[in-house]
């Protein structure tokens, strides 16, 4: 029987206890899911970086017409890059390899790295994710990374998690640890309210302060895309791609 593990901030993680697992990080506001947004939306793939200095260095490697610089840090666009908005980049994001430095989420993909696999999960895409666990790595310990807030805990990770946990129970054959169990049923309090939940955290209410409400409601429709992001290399691609490649 597998097992569900919920990690409630990126600084939790520990390496250790990470080697041989099965990883699944959320950052739903918002790097997750503008990596799902852009791989359904014919992204090439996404590579995530530490910060704005690794995505230049990562990007003179390429050809300027190959590639986009996508990226915040702390809330404020890095200066040369595109804000990494989900719904303002799907339109440009086809046959390009996004380059993306969020505060948050590229690096919560990057402290995982001892995993034996690496997911990226939002809203948008967590029956995609559910759906290639549970096929999959239907015996594995797989560990949910909440990416928190620098360093804080957040609400909408959380709410995150325990939407994958719901679809995954739904399949049954997981045992949950209690903080999975306390996701799955937060999630289940209000499933009928994304937006509202999602709005009611720090950086929602911070994205509404700015002006990106719609982004709020964006990436609020759950289930909508069926691009799973799994890490290969430093890229992340769709693992549909990877599982025809591999066979």
């Amino acid at each position: 029987m597998g097992k569900i593990h919920v990690v409630t901030r990126k600084e939790e993680i520990d390496e250790a206890k990470m080697k041989g697992k099965i990883a699944v990080v959320f950052d739903v506001l918002l790097a997750t899911s503008t990596i799902a947004t852009v791989l359904e939306h014919g992204a090439r793939s996404v590579i995530p970086v530490l910060d704005g200095e690794q995505a230049r260095s990562r990007a003179a490697e390429m050809n300027k017409d190959d590639c986009m610089l996508v990226g915040e840090y702390e809330g404020r666009t890095i200066d040369g890059f595109l804000d990494p908005n989900p719904s303002a980049l799907k339109a440009s994001a086809k046959g390009k390899k996004i380059i993306l430095s969020t505060t948050n989420g590229t690096v919560a993909i990057h402290k995982s790295s001892p995993a034996r696999r690496i997911f990226a999960c939002s809203l948008l895409n967590a029956k995609a994710v559910a759906n290639a666990l549970t096929k999959d790595h239907s015996e594995d310990t797989i560990i949910l990374v909440c990416s928190g807030s620098s360093g804080h805990f957040s609400l909408e990770d959380f709410y995150g998690a325990g939407c994958l946990i719901q679809h995954m129970a739904e399949a049954g054959g997981y045992e949950l640890s209690d903080a999975a169990q306390t996701a799955k049923l937060f999630y289940e309090g209000c499933k009928e309210e994304p937006a509202v939940v999602l709005a009611k955290s720090k950086v929602g209410k911070m994205l509404e302060k700015y002006g990106f409400q719609e982004e709020i409601s964006f990436i609020s429709a759950r289930d909508c895309f069926s691009c799973v992001p799994v890490l290969y290399g430093d890229e992340l691609i769709d693992y549909r791609h990877l599982k025809v490649n591999s066979s």
